[in-house]
């Protein structure tokens, strides 16, 4: 942990290019992760509701390829909203439950083969996406949430998901989540600084584990210490919090 106090308002947002160099290397640590689980692993239930460790790699690869072709994500996002329409559930929930159906074929192996396929071409077209594009609005469609960017979608929240669910993978399967201050803590102090937008509240913040850090936002408020990675899990809704740390964030 970073014992070093850092006022959440000093937080640098992270940008287009800083995006694009966390996800490449999240997306090594997903590699090695998945690489090394055996068949049987798939199968063990995620934090996830619903979903096994199948599941959420069929909702990475589909996010993939979302991203990757413009035509692809224009059939993904309309079919879900046609299917919310119909049933009163929210766009995003019908999104990801398409894009784990649409995988759910898919041997441990071939799953593997097609993720290690599908993330060059996702990447590179995440990364080429023009400036007045990233800063055109988004309406995400969920409860609460104002207007995004599509910068705000592409760089953070599609740089947050597959971190997260690493971890979700990671504890299902039991294994140690790979962290460091360098990759990790630069992700979790992002979620930070979203955190404190949003409630906007004063607090200290002792984030213990290799991604923590200890965070202040003014000069009063309650003391809270709690490790990193369980920080972002109670605020993505995968834990519960109260008080502040009711104050949920999207990954």
């Amino acid at each position: 942990m970073n014992s070093t106090m850092t006022a959440a308002s000093d937080i640098t947002a992270i940008d287009h290019d800083e995006a694009m160099r966390l996800s490449g290397n999240d997306w090594e640590r997903m590699f090695d992760l998945l690489d090394g689980i055996a068949d049987q692993d798939w199968s063990r239930a995620t934090d996830c509701p619903g979903w096994d460790v199948a599941a959420v790699v069929g909702h990475l690869l589909g996010m993939l390829e979302l991203q990757a072709s413009p035509d692809e994500r224009t059939r993904q996002v309309t079919t879900a909203a046609a299917i919310a329409k119909q049933t009163g559930t929210l766009r995003l929930d019908e999104l990801t439950a398409l894009q784990v159906r649409e995988h759910a074929h898919l041997s441990p192996d071939q799953m593997r083969t097609a993720l290690h396929a599908a993330v060059p071409p996702g990447l590179t077209a995440r990364a080429g996406l023009p400036a007045e594009v990233r800063a055109a609005a988004y309406d995400p469609e969920l409860p609460g949430e104002s207007p995004w960017t599509i910068g705000y979608l592409f760089d953070v929240i599609h740089t947050r998901d597959p971190w997260m669910h690493r971890i979700d993978i990671s504890r299902a399967i039991d294994r140690d989540v790979v962290l460091t201050s360098e990759h990790d803590g630069r992700i979790v102090a992002d979620v930070v600084a979203d955190w404190t937008r949003r409630h906007a509240q004063p607090y200290t913040l002792v984030l213990d584990g290799p991604a923590g850090g200890t965070f202040t936002n003014g000069t009063s408020g309650p003391d809270l210490h709690l490790d990193a990675v369980e920080f972002c899990r109670i605020l993505s809704g995968r834990d519960a919090g109260s008080d502040l740390l009711a104050t949920s964030v999207p990954f």
